[in-house]
């Protein structure tokens, strides 16, 4: 073979990496630095849709990649929404905790119900001999 005309490199280092081989490592190197820091399948944001692609049900984004996601996770837009769903979880609880102030459940009484049991029923597909004229049979049983 001849190696003269690969630039900067020397007999069997295997050639300098292409921009392609180069952004690819270098999502690869990202992915997994963001995956060791982010579990993707306790993320309550996180869904994949019927076409395999991600998506952030906060911010209402499609990522086409794991990496895409994780990436989106350290941006702007995804934390400023987590800042409001925290503030409205906050409101949230605070009208909640004062609305379970007046009622608790001790000062409820326990609804008791009788149980009639399971009504069951058999439908069968019947013909009449003479006149062959179809009908349904059906047989209805009680507890």
């Amino acid at each position: 073979m001849d190696y003269q005309n690969r630039v900067g490199s020397k007999k069997g280092s295997g050639g300098v990496a292409g921009t392609e081989e180069t952004n690819q490592q270098r999502r690869e190197r990202l992915r997994e630095l963001l995956t060791s820091k982010i579990d993707i399948d306790n993320d309550p944001y996180v869904f994949r849709n019927h076409l395999g692609m991600l998506e952030c049900r906060l911010c209402l984004t499609t990522h086409v990649s794991e990496g895409s996601y994780l990436t989106h996770t350290q941006g702007k837009k995804h934390h400023y929404n987590l800042l409001k769903r925290a503030e409205l979880d906050k409101r949230r609880n605070a009208s909640n905790t004062a609305l379970n102030n007046d009622i608790s459940l001790s000062n409820v009484p326990k609804k008791s119900f009788v149980k009639i049991g399971r009504p069951a029923y058999k439908v069968t597909k019947i013909r009449d001999p003479v006149t062959y004229q179809k009908g349904l049979r059906i047989l209805i049983t009680g507890p």
